[in-house]
């Protein structure tokens, strides 16, 4: 099930890339929604796989592959613009479309969970249907971690939305904004590995709470700031958002019921879309509002919130054993 969704989702994204290249311009939003359907298919079913394959060592596992994922988002905004520089907006989905071909060959040669050539991953892949998707909602133990997703998606949206708001209002110029940006993006992604490996040998939840913490601290703390000290926070708050995101599939991958990894394992990226999607949208009304600085607090108390709401479920799960 999972090899099919993967293909599926590739064939999706590539084929809409194409699409763009027939259809009027002006249906650009229906072409950009097909690929994000195969772009999401793709990426819940790698998340899940990165578990069944890493049995051991998951911590680290996730922590590479969300760096690599991460490099993406860093790199294509900037091949993107290239490559309109030198053509045309069209030749960015003549680009995508070759990237989804290589990406579907490449993919040919992943070994299928089900086929047992890797000890172990045919009890673990589990069931990918509607059914078992829905179930994984149910799980109390899991519900806690979802949250803080969502919370650490809203960290997410203010340093890579917000944040540039932010340091143009003190002033500074693009040259300056960028490479602050960018030395929280290499922040956010080189510690993934690092806290996910971390974890493994200490405590993970342990690891996201401090991850958490020094997140949600560091937000509230941005707008006060500004030159050297406001680089700081906002590196800090980059590692820990890495942090959290790194570790919280770890877990949750290990908290997966028997025969529902991919399930859980697609329900937590469905839970970082959502955290992506509404996110922006809380913390911009919020600003709109109240002001940028108001924004950026209440982000940071609403991820000390959840911190409280893992040591309370902690006590009840505790107490019920």
């Amino acid at each position: 099930m999972h090899s099919r969704i993967r293909l599926v989702g590739i064939v999706l994204f590539t084929l809409a890339s194409l699409l763009y290249l027939w259809i009027d311009p002006r249906l650009l939003i229906f072409v950009r929604f097909l690929q994000g359907v195969g772009a999401a298919a793709l990426s819940a079913v790698s998340l899940a796989l990165v578990g069944v394959y890493y049995k051991e060592n998951r911590g680290r596992a996730f922590g590479i592959y969300n760096a690599i994922k991460g490099d993406g988002y860093v790199i294509s905004p900037i091949l993107g613009g290239s490559i309109v520089l030198k053509s045309n907006f069209a030749s960015i989905f003549i680009a995508a479309a070759a990237i989804g071909a290589i990406a579907f060959f490449i993919s040919l040669s992943l070994p299928n969970p089900r086929d047992g050539h890797i000890k172990g991953i045919e009890d673990d892949e589990g069931d990918f249907s509607v059914k078992s998707f829905i179930g994984v909602f149910r799980e109390p133990r899991l519900l806690k971690w979802y949250v803080v997703i969502v919370v650490n998606m809203f960290f997410v949206s203010i340093l890579f939305g917000f944040l540039p708001v932010y340091i143009h209002s003190l002033g500074y110029n693009p040259l300056l904004t960028g490479v602050l940006l960018s030395i929280v993006s290499v922040s956010y992604l080189l510690i993934q590995p690092i806290a996910g490996r971390f974890a493994e040998k200490t405590d993970a939840v342990a690891t996201i709470c401090i991850g958490l913490l020094f997140s949600a601290i560091s937000i509230v703390l941005i707008p006060f700031l500004n030159g050297v000290p406001l680089a700081l926070i906002a590196v800090l708050a980059g590692a820990g958002v890495g942090t959290v995101w790194t570790n919280t599939d770890n877990l949750i991958s290990n908290l997966a019921g028997e025969g529902q990894l991919g399930a859980t394992m697609g329900a937590a990226g469905s839970f970082k879309e959502l955290g992506d999607m509404v996110g922006p949208i809380f913390i911009g009304v919020l600003s709109q509002v109240f002001g940028l600085k108001v924004g950026f607090i209440t982000c940071g108390v609403v991820g000390l919130l959840s911190l409280g709401l893992i040591f309370k479920k902690d006590r009840q799960e505790q107490s019920s054993q």
